[in-house]
């Protein structure tokens, strides 16, 4: 069987010089892949004629050829029939980013009225006290003679998330998320009526919330994204998620084991995070929904900020998440939510 090129040429084997050749399917790169009947290569239309760069065998170390390729990850397996090594390989660029990284707003307390330590008192009870903003507005008022529209306050806690999550970055690599274990769960929250699904993933050792994702959707998809988010900061050997379905394929590709946990009777449980999402849905109740997919992301990140990084915690000794997980700051720094 002859196969005629793109050029009208025909194509031989690079090996052999055989024209005996048929198509084998599409490479990584989306180019049309050959293989000689005869010496069984295969090969592709490049310049040099040379096969894919696939990782070699983690088992013997020789190479591999792509048996299936997916969406989030590549199927390989071990060129060698005795090895015959099936494994896979997550496909890092081709999954899209979390809600966490696109938080937008201000990266500054620049051309404000207000000073920055009235904001932030506003934003402290707001996110401690559940306070609404005309309460906040109230207050404001009556101990600092100070006159702010709830409204102005409204858009104070969504606004400066950019700043926050600046400030963030910069202390993520000083913290240290490789536990044994991170628990992974789901809760839902209403925008504009539309029922959405909030996803977080904390670590068990330090409480510290690793990430989240906001979305309209509860498949597989949406596993993958919260976990390729929160394995920049960290890496953990097991994740502990409830009986959802979604998680199994992609808790199988980021984690070595993965617990599904069936009952409350069972050892290790997902109290954990079931008890931060009672925490988070105890400040929700407060908001009555959220108006926007936008607002209600900075104001979520808002609070995984405060509950990192401000909030002191009575099970860890008085201290925050990020402070047992190596963030050196005075509390002086901690009341001023980091901004010294």
């Amino acid at each position: 069987m002859h196969i005629i090129s793109p050029n009208n040429s025909i194509v031989q084997c690079p090996k052999c010089n055989s024209t005996n050749i048929y198509k084998f399917g599409k490479d990584l790169n989306g180019l049309q892949k050959y293989q000689c009947q005869c010496c069984k290569r295969q090969f592709t239309l490049s310049s040099k004629h040379t096969f894919p760069k696939y990782h070699s065998c983690p088992i013997c170390g020789r190479s591999t050829f792509l048996h299936h390729d997916y969406k989030f990850y590549s199927n390989f397996r071990c060129g060698d029939k005795k090895c015959n090594h099936s494994f896979n390989v997550i496909k890092y660029a081709h999954v899209p980013c979390s809600s966490s990284d696109d938080i937008i707003g201000k990266a500054s307390f620049k051309r404000m009225r207000h000073s920055p330590r009235i904001i932030i008192v506003a934003l402290r009870l707001y996110f401690l006290q559940h306070s609404s903003t005309r309460q906040v507005a109230s207050f404001l008022y009556q101990e600092f003679n100070i006159s702010v529209s709830h409204v102005s306050i409204a858009s104070w806690v969504t606004k400066f998330a950019p700043l926050f999550n600046d400030i963030f970055l910069r202390l993520s690599p000083s913290l240290n998320l490789d536990s044994d274990e991170w628990h992974a769960d789901e809760t839902v929250i209403s925008i504009k009526g539309v029922k959405h699904y909030i996803w977080f993933i904390i670590d068990s050792e330090t409480r510290f919330i690793i990430g989240y994702h906001l979305t309209p959707y509860r498949d597989h998809s949406q596993a993958y994204i919260l976990f390729n988010s929160a394995c920049r900061f960290g890496n953990a050997s097991t994740i502990v998620t409830d009986r959802l379905a979604s998680y199994n394929e992609a808790a199988n590709k980021f984690f070595k084991n993965h617990i599904r946990v069936k009952s409350f009777t069972d050892d290790i449980s997902n109290n954990l995070i079931e008890s931060f999402n009672g925490s988070f849905k105890d400040f929700y109740r407060t908001k009555k929904g959220f108006k926007s997919f936008d607002s209600a992301n900075n104001i979520i990140f808002m609070f995984v900020y405060f509950y990192n990084f401000v909030r002191k915690h009575s099970s860890l000794n008085g201290l925050t998440p990020a402070q047992v997980a190596g963030a050196k700051y005075t509390e002086f720094s901690r009341k001023n939510w980091l901004l010294i």
